[in-house]
């Protein structure tokens, strides 16, 4: 009746973009009192897992077989896809982001995990919009990073609720009244990070009734930017283009005014009854009671600013009534609550030590507190205890590279990397992620300047042998003081690139050099004097005297090969002879 009475027109498109395979999925099911629209954007990394479409057959089956608008309802389609994910067999987590709407054709409500959005126009204005469960969304509510940037920010699918979670916790809209000409726009990544907000509510702006014209506008939008790399786009647009209206509207409006008239009258006899039948400490006690309970529950959900309100409430009944017993335990109460409130300050601003002191202290203290809270203690050190190691794997694998210990850092670099993905904790992830960038440009300069020092080397005992080689040929050809050089210079190079062998071959040649070089002087030394005593013989007119000492001073001479000083003492020789002849 409702359906045939209200009109609902959806159209959607759905494409692979530059993948392989399209891993979004959208459905929906319009029945006669309820419809359900669902779009869904698989995150598994693997290809041929279809995690969307599996979240999707799971929300529609379950629809059909209970049809809703409550928000337990729509909480419970969305669980009932997360435990469909999960409990799937495969090699990979199945993992997905998702959008539901139910509506009865006179009102709506929505639910969604993860970075699938929605955004509802009326009157050509955004009326209603979700938000990205991702670490870029909560940078731009930060102000950290601008909002024009979370469409293309490196963190924008970094998301900290999705499908295939264990600790599932979706978001569920309030009940919203439908107006004729309300639009609803069901889209995924590949859509809003090539098309900005600001063009999609042009568009819709701009809206004819043609849903397909707008589906159409809004694709050719997208491909008129030719991305390189286009991920899977859907888009779904629902125009609303008559509400359902109840005949029996009026009347039922009338006998709900009568009957809530009936009801409040009622309520003030019994309340004004009740308030003289009641004892005051009675009340009290109930009000105290009713603290506690909820004091209890806030704890056990892990809302201890609420738990603290509660229990402050239910201190001070407990002195109005003076009930000590009730007072003392509710001070321990307090005590663990308060103690808890401060860790977890400690634990928001990644102060994890300080938090895991007050943790554990807390926990030592519920004992007195009926042991209320701590399983919620307990995971916070247990998360703790990875964040440290975290830390703890970095610092180690810094001073492994300050040692030179590259595959050694490396390793603790990758494990903290892993630890941090384990408890979602992006900074640890990228502080991991900087220091293995760093070491891999050490490495990779440590690797250069080694080689680059082992070529310097290789250039250093070649020159060193070409040296020795050329002090060799100096030897031969008796050019000892050459050879000196040649050797000496060696020995240097040898030295240079610690080549022990080489420098104590170079350094034994130049050894027997510098004693030739010893010899040699020596000879000069008797040469001269021959020549001394030749002079002297000359002078005294001893011509034969003088011309047998210059003799042995030119055989010396020429035995050292100097060749200048035996053409002078073969010119003195032929003056000496000419002097002979003459006599």
């Amino acid at each position: 009746m409702r359906k045939q009475n209200s009109d609902f027109e959806a159209r959607f498109i759905s494409e692979e973009g530059s993948r392989l395979k399209n891993r979004d999925y959208f459905g929906y099911v319009e029945l006669d009192e309820f419809a359900c629209y669902v779009i869904a954007d698989g995150i598994t990394e693997v290809t041929d897992v279809e995690s969307a479409r599996l979240a999707i057959e799971t929300v529609i089956l379950s629809f059909q077989e209970n049809p809703s608008l409550s928000k337990r309802a729509v909480k419970r389609l969305l669980k009932r896809a997360n435990r469909a994910l999960l409990g799937k067999e495969s090699d990979r987590r199945l993992k997905a982001s998702i959008t539901v709407v139910v509506t009865d054709y006179q009102k709506m409500r929505y639910g969604y995990v993860g970075n699938t959005r929605l955004r509802m126009y009326r009157g050509g204005a955004v009326y209603r919009q979700t938000r990205d469960m991702s670490l870029a969304q909560e940078m731009v509510e930060q102000e950290k990073i601008a909002k024009d940037e979370l469409m293309q920010h490196e963190e924008r699918n970094n998301l900290y609720a999705y499908l295939g979670q264990k600790n599932f916790k979706p978001v569920v809209s309030k009940k919203i009244k439908l107006a004729e000409t309300d639009m609803i726009a069901l889209y995924t990544r590949g859509i809003w990070e090539n098309v900005d907000e600001a063009e999609l509510d042009d568009v819709f702006a701009e809206a004819d009734n043609e849903v397909q014209t707008t589906v159409d506008n809004i694709e050719d939008l997208l491909l008129s930017r030719q991305p390189e790399n286009l991920d899977n786009y859907t888009l779904a647009v629902i125009f609303v283009n008559k509400v359902y209206q109840n005949p029996e509207k009026r009347k039922r409006i009338k006998k709900i005014v009568m009957i809530t008239f009936i009801v409040v009258i009622a309520a003030i006899v019994i309340g004004v009854v009740l308030w003289f039948l009641r004892d005051r400490k009675v009340q009290r006690t109930e009000d105290m009671n009713y603290h506690f309970t909820n004091t209890v529950e806030y704890i056990n959900t892990g809302n201890y600013v609420r738990a603290k309100e509660e229990c402050e409430q239910a201190q001070k009944l407990a002195e109005k009534l003076k009930n000590s017993s009730m007072r003392n335990r509710l001070q321990e109460y307090s005590f663990v609550i308060e103690t808890v409130i401060l860790a977890d300050e400690s634990y928001s601003s990644a102060d994890y030590e300080a938090a895991e002191e007050y943790y554990l202290s807390a926990l030592d203290r519920t004992r007195y507190a009926d042991n209320v809270g701590t399983d919620y203690i307990e995971n916070k050190l247990e998360n703790i205890s990875v964040f440290l190691s975290v830390e703890d794997y970095i610092n180690l694998g810094d001073s492994l590279l300050e040692q030179g210990d590259y595959d050694g850092a490396e390793e603790k670099y990758l494990l903290a990397k892993k630890a941090a993905l384990s408890v979602h904790d992006a900074e640890g992830k990228q502080t991991a992620m900087d220091s293995l960038e760093k070491l891999y440009e050490e490495k990779a300069d440590a690797e250069s300047a080694a080689q680059e020092e082992a070529d310097s080397q290789a250039q250093q005992t070649v020159a060193a042998a070409e040296m020795v080689a050329a002090g060799d040929k100096a030897c031969l050809e008796k050019d000892y003081v050459g050879a000196k050089v040649y050797y000496t210079m060696a020995v240097a190079k040898y030295g240079e690139v610690a080549d022990t062998a080489g420098q104590e071959d170079a350094q034994k040649k130049l050894d027997a050099v510098e004693e030739k070089l010893s010899e040699q002087e020596e000879q000069k030394n008797t040469a001269a004097a021959y020549e001394s005593q030749g002079e002297a013989c000359r002078q005294s007119g001893d011509l034969w005297g003088a011309k047998s000492q210059y003799l042995s001073a030119k055989s010396i001479y020429q035995e050292l090969g100097s060749d200048e000083d035996v053409q002078r003492i073969e010119e003195i020789l032929s003056d000496i002879d000419m002097q002979i002849t003459e006599g």
